[in-house]
């Protein structure tokens, strides 16, 4: 089997979202997880990143008054 070349900070960086997304190669991605588990700095923005994204998906679920989406259209329509 041929041995994977380790993966630096900023090609891991690069491959960050996508791998987030779960939409990177298994090779890139064992490259991924093996820098992560080895680097504290970019486990942390990645951690970081993943909290952020979960948060964000959190916050599209909540639901609103009709009175708050009229109050958004009116300004809106003043604009």
């Amino acid at each position: 089997m041929k041995k994977l070349k380790a993966m630096g900070c900023e090609e891991a960086l690069k491959h960050l979202f996508t791998y987030l997304d779960r939409e990177l190669g298994a090779v890139k991605r064992r490259g991924v997880e093996r820098h992560l588990a080895l680097c504290r700095s970019c486990f942390s923005r990645a951690e970081f990143e993943k909290r952020l994204k979960d948060q964000l998906r959190e916050t599209g679920r909540e639901s609103v008054t009709a009175s708050f989406k009229e109050r958004i259209k009116t300004i809106l329509s003043q604009l």
